[in-house]
């Protein structure tokens, strides 16, 4: 039986990422679940904001953001990135991470990620409690040792990190890969 309770978001895991704005000497870094891809060409991913958050404001003035991925070994500086302002901590100090100049915009890469996604805002839509920001992904850089022999990411190198309600969690095994289950179905009718 179904239970119906009030609308949540309760569409989980969500990837755990930490953003980085330009802003002052080093930027901020802040904590972000609400974050996805929203289109292949041009390559682009949203991420949302509470106007509250001191990134919001560096945002609207700069109009750019890195995505980085962190490690699910990384949970703890992640949590804390989240959890203080950047009005009050230098976010960098506090948790050991190593800004590093981006190629394309003015907010920088952390070393300590394995993936980083320079971003320019080309869309932003207030929703309520959040503001929606769509960045085009102006380049991306990967950690050598992520990548396999083929150049595509390892998703088990990469050990990513996944918020779900509440709660980080890693990504366990890989149970599919796209088109699989066309391949069965095929395989069992002929």
């Amino acid at each position: 039986m179904k239970i119906e309770r009030a609308p949540a978001t309760v569409l989980a895991p969500v990837p755990a990422v930490l953003v980085t704005v330009a802003g002052g000497d080093k930027g901020n870094i802040i904590t972000i679940a609400w974050v996805g891809t929203v289109c292949s060409t041009p390559p682009m991913v949203s991420i949302s904001v509470r106007p509250s958050r001191y990134s919001h404001e560096l945002l609207c003035e700069n109009r750019e953001f890195v995505v980085n991925m962190p490690r699910a070994s990384q949970v703890e500086p992640v949590d804390y990135c989240g959890v203080v302002s950047g009005r009050d901590v230098d976010k960098w100090q506090a948790t050991g991470f190593t800004p590093l100049p981006a190629t394309k915009v003015g907010a920088p890469l952390i070393a300590e990620c394995p993936v980083n996604l320079e971003c320019v805002v080309r869309h932003q839509l207030t929703l309520g409690a959040h503001d929606l920001f769509i960045g085009e992904i102006v380049a991306t850089h990967f950690d050598e040792e992520v990548l396999d022999s083929r150049g595509h990411p390892d998703n088990a190198a990469l050990e990513a990190l996944a918020y779900n309600n509440g709660d980080y969690w890693s990504l366990g095994e890989k149970v599919g890969s796209y088109g699989f289950s066309a391949k069965l179905r095929k395989g069992r009718s002929g």
